[in-house]
This record gives structure tokens, sequence and C-alpha cells, in this order.
């Protein structure tokens, strides 16, 4: 996290409290989540170079560019286009090559890119979407906020094991930006 310059994620009326431990707004009701989660969901998925991986939310692009150091191939999937296409150029220009960026519905996933190792959700659905269950590999890991609203929601981590059988545990209360599923 500290080879990533979190204040060039952040609008720069926020650059000052960028590596303050709070999220901050990035522009149409949406946040980057403050740097203890991202590196308490980044522990959580267990990273390993040769993963290919999966975030539903790109946001700014700051998770992505995180997960970029330790991975294969990050696939990041954003709903609000203008978001995605901020986060594509932002990534781009600091030469985050292996992170693909696609503005659309993270509830389908990425299924020609699929299947992943892991897979991130950065926003909460009320229940993680069936189709990213199917887009996970044997032996994958699923990190996610879930809950019906901002205030009852937890951060879970899903296991697949290699017959395809899911294990669910929560780790944390947190509270993130809903999931939006798309048109």
């Amino acid at each position: 996290m500290r080879a990533v310059p979190r204040h060039l994620f952040v609008p720069p009326e926020f650059r000052s409290g960028a590596y303050e431990d709070r999220p901050l707004p990035i522009g149409y009701g949406q946040t980057i989540s403050e740097p203890t989660i991202v590196g308490l969901m980044t522990e959580l998925l267990v990273p390993r170079r040769s993963h290919r991986l999966l975030e539903i939310g790109t946001g700014s692009g700051y998770q992505a560019a995180v997960l970029s150091g330790l991975v294969k191939q990050v696939y990041t999937i954003e709903i609000i286009e203008a978001l995605a296409n901020a986060a594509r150029a932002r990534l781009e220009s600091l030469g985050y090559s292996n992170v693909a960026v696609r503005a659309g519905d993270g509830y389908r996933g990425w299924p020609e890119a699929a299947p992943f190792d892991r897979i991130i959700l950065t926003s909460a659905p009320p229940e993680v979407p069936r189709a990213l269950v199917d887009q996970l590999k044997p032996g994958g890991r699923l990190v996610a906020p879930v809950g019906r609203s901002p205030f009852d929601q937890d951060l879970i981590v899903l296991d697949k094991d290699d017959a395809g059988r899911t294990k669910q545990r929560s780790v944390i209360p947190v509270r993130f930006v809903p999931m939006v599923p798309g048109k």
C-alpha cells in the first residue's frame, strides 16, 4: 500500500486528507475506503502472484492499484461510466498495466474472463450475487461487504472448495455504499 500514491486517487480538494484513515468522497455519491479497510480486505484475499482477480466497484481505482502489485491480472468493473473512464485513464497514466477496467454491471461479473482465483467487492450487495460465485474458481476466495442497508453490513469471506461447495464467514461489521444493479 505504501507504493500506491493514494492522493492521486482522490479529488484535488481532498488530497490533504488522502492518508488519513477515513473514507473520502470521489464523486457520484461514491467513496474511496479508508486505508485500514483496504488493507484488511487485501489481506483477507490472500493474493498470490499467479492469481487472476475480479474487483467489483472500481471507484477511483485505488484498490485495483494496490492489488495489481500482488497478482498477475486485475479485472475491475464500475457501474458509473464516468468513474470507470477516469479510473482507466488514471491507472494507465500511473503504469498499472495489469489492470483491465470495464464500465458495467458488477452483478453479472466478467464471464468471458472467468474463472477467477479471487473476487473482491468494494460495494455492498444484499447478498453475494450467484454469478460471482459461479465465476470463482474451485479453491477460490471472495471477500465482500454484504447487507441490506449501510447500517447492517458484514465483511464476509466466502471460500469455494475443490468440489465447488462454498463456506462463508463474517469478519467484522462494515459500512459501504450499496452495490447498484445495472439496467
